[in-house]
């Protein structure tokens, strides 16, 4: 594999975890409180 195609990879896994941990918090502090 070449050093893009490790540093794209990367990026993408930073910005999933990071996209699902940041809605994982809005909806504990939001939906879930209000069932």
């Amino acid at each position: 594999m070449s050093t893009t195609a490790v540093i794209w990879m990367i990026l993408m896994l930073f910005i999933y975890f990071g996209g699902f941990i940041y809605f994982a918090l809005q909806d504990g502090s939001g939906k879930k409180a209000n069932n």
